[in-house]
């Protein structure tokens, strides 16, 4: 039979092969149930956290229980299961609560027990406030017995996070000043006006700024002591009365706003702990200040070996805290400081030197010194000439700038600095002056010497063969850790409230981090041994056997086959 033309013939049909499924009957009986050790691989990293942790003392957390009353969930298991969630980026105690019912890892760590969220959030929110230091301590210590870690190197830097308060709850210090001494001086002209009206001398001259919320109620008591009610106008009785209830309450208020602030320019009214700083990423994309912390962790070999949470937003006024928490958590310095220029300060350099600290430390001009425009550029202070012996300056002209004085100024953190002024005697008249300076008389120039010999140090420090290894280490630190945890660990926010509770959730992070990285190393050294048995079998069999190479992995259970 014929199709389409004479020469097309009707194909038959193929038979079709059929088609084989694999049973997937979910009601099928196991004689033999398996155990949830048998369903997890022996090198899981559930198995490092459980291993680990095992090794601990937890006396700490212990200590928070009373006693007595119902049983309580193992604080051991508690802490297992906190830990290996925070490592899978897992921070809700709602999914963690999941997990337990869920996740094979998570049953095998708690052992089948499921406490529920409120159990959960109550154990890290309470619980661990006085133990998760130490708990990181003895992780970080078990890391340096294994040969891990030194702790004789830090490379510091630090990150904003933000903090689990509202967003727009915000209390700005400038404001609170500002509202507070235009009610006294308001509130004070109208007891003034008050007391002019019915001629009662006042012997208290303080101005408005000075007076507080006691002496504004002591003066008001008095008007009442000396005039009566039935003297008083209806505008003045109006007066004296919204003064009461409004003014002063709202005086005590902005009282209140500035003792929590303290040396703070503002804080959060949902996180009384959190102060508003610029952070590099917004919620809203366009720049908004949000309230947040400063943490700052010290790094090595990309572990993280101290961490510590501060309310400053500069990384300058914290570095000396932060070093006195790690003497505190080991018992001594680490031998050098790896930091970029936020930390470079004349008391930073101080507080290194005087504790036997190298510090490779960059200052803020370090870079900029290294171009050839700075260098060739003869008017700038710091390429000046300098006599020591005499203590004068010689400007581009040849002209001596003599010493004048000497000044005390006091940085933020009431650090006392020592400034040199020198002045040129006579710039009348130089044909440089226009490209030397614009000061309208002869040129004047600030001089911190001591400041000048530690950035001499650390600048030789820096440009030396191991400061060049240390600058190369510094962005694959702290940098890549902040990366692992804030964009892969998605640890942008806080979950708790207070300086107490993003200690406990930062100190978790950072214990799961590393155990990450230590099971990371694991599973590494793992893989080398693998390679290196396989290497050797087929080196065995390519010098002493004749065997074909479909027999190679005879060799590689051989005791023997890389003698």
């Amino acid at each position: 039979m014929y199709l389409y033309g004479a020469n097309k013939k009707l194909k038959k049909p193929t038979a079709m092969a059929k088609l084989a499924i694999k049973s997937d009957n979910q009601n099928q009986i196991m004689l033999f149930p398996p155990s949830l050790d048998e369903l997890i691989p022996s090198n899981h990293v559930v198995r490092i956290v459980s291993a680990v942790i095992d090794r601990l003392d937890i006396s700490e957390i212990l200590s928070t229980y009373k006693g007595g009353g119902n049983s309580c969930f193992d604080p051991r298991m508690m802490l297992k299961v906190l830990i290996y969630a925070y490592l899978n980026n897992i921070y809700s105690s709602r999914k963690i609560e999941r997990m337990l019912a869920e996740n094979i890892c998570f049953m095998w760590l708690s052992g089948m027990s499921r406490p529920d969220y409120r159990t959960i959030n109550y154990f890290r929110g309470k619980r661990l406030k006085t133990g998760i230091d130490n708990i990181f301590t003895q992780v970080v210590e078990l890391l340096h017995q294994e040969g891990l870690l030194t702790l004789d190197v830090q490379y510091i830097d630090g990150t904003k996070i933000e903090s689990s308060s509202n967003k727009y709850t915000f209390v700005w210090k400038k404001t609170v000043m500002k509202y507070d001494e235009r009610l006294k001086r308001k509130t004070l002209a109208l007891i003034e006006q008050i007391e002019k009206n019915h001629a009662i001398e006042c012997e208290d001259e303080t101005s408005a700024g000075e007076l507080t919320v006691e002496d504004f109620s002591e003066r008001l008591e008095r008007l009442s002591e000396r005039i009566d009610e039935s003297e008083l106008s209806k505008q003045e009785s109006k007066d004296i009365r919204k003064t009461k209830e409004e003014s002063l309450p709202k005086m005590e208020e902005y009282r209140e706003h500035l003792e929590i602030m303290g040396e703070r320019n503002s804080y959060s009214k949902t996180d009384h702990d959190a102060t508003f700083m610029k952070m590099k990423e917004d919620h809203m994309m366009n720049g908004q200040l949000k309230p947040g912390y400063n943490v700052q962790i010290s790094t090595e070999n990309q572990f993280i070996t101290h961490y510590g949470i501060y309310q400053r937003p500069t990384d300058t006024l914290t570095y000396i805290t932060y070093q006195k928490a790690f003497r505190d958590r080991y018992g001594r310095f680490s031998d050098s400081n790896v930091a970029d220029s936020g930390y470079g300060s004349e008391e930073n350099y101080k507080f290194m030197t005087d504790n036997g600290i190298a510090p490779y430390v960059k200052f803020n001009m370090f870079h900029t010194e290294q171009k050839r425009k700075y260098k060739d550029n003869p008017f700038l202070p710091q390429n000046l000439y300098y006599n020591r012996e005499e203590n004068y300056y010689v400007c581009p002209m040849g002209q001596h700038m003599d010493f004048v004085r000497k000044e005390k100024r006091h940085t933020d953190s009431g650090f006392e600095q020592t400034v040199s002024i020198y002045r040129a005697r006579r710039c009348h008249g130089c044909p440089l002056r226009a490209k030397c300076h614009k000061a309208k008389g002869n040129r004047t120039i600030e001089v911190n010497h001591r400041l000048n010999a530690y950035k001499d140090m650390v600048r030789e420090l820096l440009t030396s063969e191991e400061g060049l290894e240390h600058r190369s280490r510094r962005p694959i630190e702290p940098e890549a850790v902040f990366g692992q945890l804030k964009a892969n660990g998605m640890f942008k926010r806080f979950r708790l409230k207070g300086l107490s509770g993003t200690n406990v959730e930062f100190g978790l992070k950072a214990i799961a981090h590393n155990l990450m990285k230590l099971s990371n190393k694991v599973a590494f050294s793992d893989l080398f041994a693998k390679i290196s048995t396989f290497l050797c079998a087929f080196w065995y069999v390519l010098t002493k056997s004749q065997n074909p190479h479909g027999k190679i992995f005879k060799y590689v259970n051989n005791p023997e086959f890389c003698s």
